[in-house]
């Protein structure tokens, strides 16, 4: 099996490390991932600046390839110019913060997977909801059991997998739920302050709490102390809405 990874944290980040260790058992992996942090840029490709591809090690061995650009620019380069074999999965994460609710729509983390399932290949984004003191044990673990699963089944066309865990010891995860993506968006606003020429400047800050009350809801599971699976896709069309506006008479 022969496996792509990435993330949007940074190919130095811990939860990549994990990831690719734990994944060394199931297959061939490449790792092509940023070369510094690239969170929330959503599926932005660069199109108007060269990527740059370097090696990069820890520990003294060879790790994989630190690229100048965002998650969905290292999936398409992993594809189609570094790997000499097609992927048969895509893996992003592990992420330092959980993705759920609309936080999907910008993260970097679900891109890259999203990436992969545009070009046809089965991907997963794992993340682990928390930015203190994360334990990727049991993320890492769970990703490999999925990946295992993945040879065996197949995800329909434009689907992949978004699975996101609570940072707790694996003893303590009560079991795996099947998800809904929440309508929990993130409530955000703006420090302003001054830096120390006087001039004024915004920082972006906020808070992603639960707002809605379904129990199969990502964030909900999570929070319950679930692994949370949410089968998304990348078709935006809203159906239900389509036939209505049918009856809106439009003319050019």
């Amino acid at each position: 099996m022969e496996i792509l990874i990435t993330n949007d944290d940074g190919i130095y980040a811990e939860g990549i490390y994990a990831l690719a260790n734990a994944l060394k058992k199931t297959g061939n992996i490449t790792v092509v991932a940023p070369d510094t942090q690239r969170s929330a840029v959503g599926h932005a490709i660069t199109i108007a600046d060269p990527l740059r591809v370097t090696p990069a090690s820890r520990n003294g061995k060879f790790f994989g390839y630190a690229a100048s650009g965002t998650p969905a620019d290292c999936v398409k380069l992993g594809i189609k110019a570094i790997m000499k074999k097609r992927p048969d999965l895509v893996v992003s994460g592990i992420n330092l913060g959980g993705n759920m609710g609309y936080n999907i729509l910008y993260s970097g983390t679900v891109s890259g997977a999203t990436e992969g399932a545009l070009l046809g290949i089965p991907s997963i984004a794992v993340s682990l909801d928390t930015f203190v003191d994360p334990d990727f044990t049991a993320a890492a673990a769970f990703t490999v059991r999925l990946a295992a699963s993945l040879k065996k089944r197949a995800l329909p066309p434009g689907t992949l997998l978004n699975v996101n865990l609570p940072n707790i010891p694996p003893r303590r995860i009560k079991g795996v739920r099947v998800t809904n993506q929440s309508l929990t968006s993130f409530n955000d606003w703006f420090d302003k302050r001054k830096d120390p020429h006087g001039g004024t400047y915004y920082w972006m800050t906020g808070e992603f709490k639960a707002t809605d009350k379904d129990p199969v809801s990502d964030i909900n599971a999570v929070n319950q102390g679930y692994i949370s699976v949410t089968p998304i896709q990348f078709d935006l069309t809203n159906y239900k809405f389509a036939a209505e506006l049918e009856n809106w008479a439009l003319k050019p």
